[in-house]
């Protein structure tokens, strides 16, 4: 990937990556510590298709506003910092609906209830389906409507604009987790993989550029990672996640997670000229450096697409970042 032009205004390219324009680290931090209270839902009432049985799904977003009906995607709002992974799909001219994230009643509000659950989809003896879905929230959004199961990370925008420098985040959570690892990605045999599947956190804060063709590459400047291996089935208020700075590679906590690849798992953007484009993650930044984005990816399964542990969830509520 070609090297950032010196010439390159650093910073109209970052504000072309994302329309929200949310360049104020006030406004996210607001943003972010009110959307984490999981109170705000929107109801969208999918017509799905009639060969599959023309049944309305209720899909919930994050998001404020009357209900939508229909079967086109749901807007989004600039205010809307987290998304469900609760999408509508639309595979060959045939709309299906899909949710995996629930609000969940909690004292006088809400909190967010996140499951790997298994879409069945199944019409006329030709469409016999199963994919499997992890209950996830990302700060970002979805691509709506997904067209096909390929190259799932590419139908995501990860990450809105900050700069600020948080020591932590905070949350209340509770937890089942440890189910079985299964892949199922809906056009193969299903398959049981062994292993046990949890849940996690992460909070990665990035420094991102953009050359002159489009390509996106980034310094990770703070990283926060936690991996939920037991089920607490009460919950645990105000638990807090320590953000580190600069390199943390040579320190004796850091683990495979915490690195600039994780695995399969690869994170996607909207460059300055609308497409959908990798973020190369090409090298630690100074601790001292300011972010332009933060990826929060909360999610009840920690395997890569359409494998994970059925039956795995994961409760969180009053998420906020700490100064």
């Amino acid at each position: 990937m070609k090297r950032f032009i010196k010439f390159k205004i650093i910073g109209i390219a970052l504000l072309m990556l994302v329309p929200w324009g949310l360049s104020a680290e006030g406004a996210v931090d607001s943003l972010i510590s009110e959307k984490g209270k999981f109170d705000h839902w929107r109801v969208y009432e999918l017509k799905e298709s009639g060969i599959i049985g023309g049944n309305v799904k209720k899909i919930y977003k994050l998001s404020e506003g009357e209900t939508l009906r229909g079967q086109d995607p749901c807007p989004v709002r600039r205010e809307d910092v987290f998304s469900p992974c609760n999408i509508m799909a639309d595979v060959m001219g045939v709309i299906k609906g899909s949710n995996s994230v629930f609000p969940e009643r909690r004292g006088d509000g809400y909190c967010a209830r996140l499951s790997v659950v298994m879409e069945k989809v199944r019409a006329l003896g030709f469409i016999d389906m199963e994919v499997l879905v992890q209950g996830t929230i990302l700060s970002g959004y979805f691509n709506e409507p997904i067209r096909d199961t390929k190259s799932a990370y590419t139908k995501m925008d990860c990450g809105v604009p900050f700069t600020g420098h948080p020591v932590a985040v905070q949350y209340d959570y509770k937890a089942d987790v440890g189910n079985p690892i299964i892949k199922s990605t809906g056009f193969s045999a299903k398959k049981n993989l062994g292993g046990k599947d949890y849940a996690f956190i992460a909070v990665y804060l990035q420094r991102r550029s953009e050359d002159e063709d489009g390509n996106v590459t980034a310094k990770r400047v703070g990283t926060a990672f936690r991996l939920f291996t037991e089920s607490q089935p009460e919950w645990v208020n105000g638990e807090t996640l320590d953000i580190h700075y600069g390199d943390i590679s040579r320190e004796p906590w850091f683990t495979p997670d915490m690195d600039l690849k994780n695995g399969d798992i690869v994170y996607y953007c909207r460059n300055s000229k609308g497409r959908i484009v990798e973020i190369e993650e090409n090298g630690w930044a100074g601790p001292d450096e300011d972010p332009t984005h933060i990826i929060i990816w909360i999610s009840s399964s920690c395997g890569e697409a359409f494998h994970g542990g059925l039956g795995n969830t994961f409760w969180v509520d009053n998420f906020k970042l700490v100064y």
